[in-house]
């Protein structure tokens, strides 16, 4: 995992929900649509400051994993008292998680952030079972021509703050690490940059 990266969401990790406060009334509903879907034992990648831990179900056997130690601890006093949640420091490329351990994997505006996002989601297609799923709250570079140029052309500001990618093309991400086509179904949340993606597991 770059470090640098992780030094930044160190850094941040204080201030980080009072930064994305702005955009927070419309994801938050984005985010109990997600997880009003998630079953099993269930693995969450980039829990960060555990923003989503409200709305998952109460009887979830949830574990939640973050490559920073300052955004876990912010994550630790939301999920206090709560014994099905389990979170611990772990890098999204290389989980230290057997195969085939969680029925139901969830990222929630994480791929924009994990530096090499095809090793990642070959992680997380290593650690889903068969006949799993994936569901992913994602934002990604628009398609249209002139949105996705200044997407680019703006994406150098959020990286060097706090290393977030604004121009993530997920879905052909998705194909890289090895997901078919017919597997992978896609809801367009706010225009084509917010997106709910789910992903069916089969090995």
């Amino acid at each position: 995992m770059d470090t640098k990266i992780k030094k930044r969401y160190n850094r941040i990790a204080k201030v980080y929900d009072i930064l994305e406060s702005p955009m927070e009334s419309g994801f938050s509903r984005w985010r109990e649509k997600l997880l009003s879907e998630v079953k099993g034992k269930t693995l969450e990648v980039g829990v960060g400051t555990g923003k989503n831990l409200k709305y998952y179900p109460g009887d979830i056997d949830l574990t939640g994993i973050d490559f920073s130690e300052n955004m876990i601890e912010r994550a630790r006093r939301k999920s206090r008292n709560k014994p099905n949640i389990r979170l611990m420091v772990m890098d999204a490329e290389k989980m230290d998680f057997e195969a085939n351990t969680f029925d139901t994997v969830v990222t929630s505006c994480v791929y924009c952030s994990v530096p090499d996002p095809v090793k990642g989601m070959k992680e997380m297609k290593r650690v889903c079972k068969p006949g799993g799923r994936l569901l992913m709250l994602e934002h990604v570079r628009s398609n249209h021509k002139m949105v996705g140029k200044l997407m680019d052309w703006m994406n150098p500001i959020p990286l060097h703050l706090y290393g977030a990618n604004i121009n993530r093309e997920t879905y052909e991400n998705l194909l890289k690490a090895g997901f078919e086509p017919d597997d992978i179904t896609i809801k367009h949340l706010w225009y084509d940059i917010v997106l709910l993606i789910k992903v069916n597991i089969r090995k």
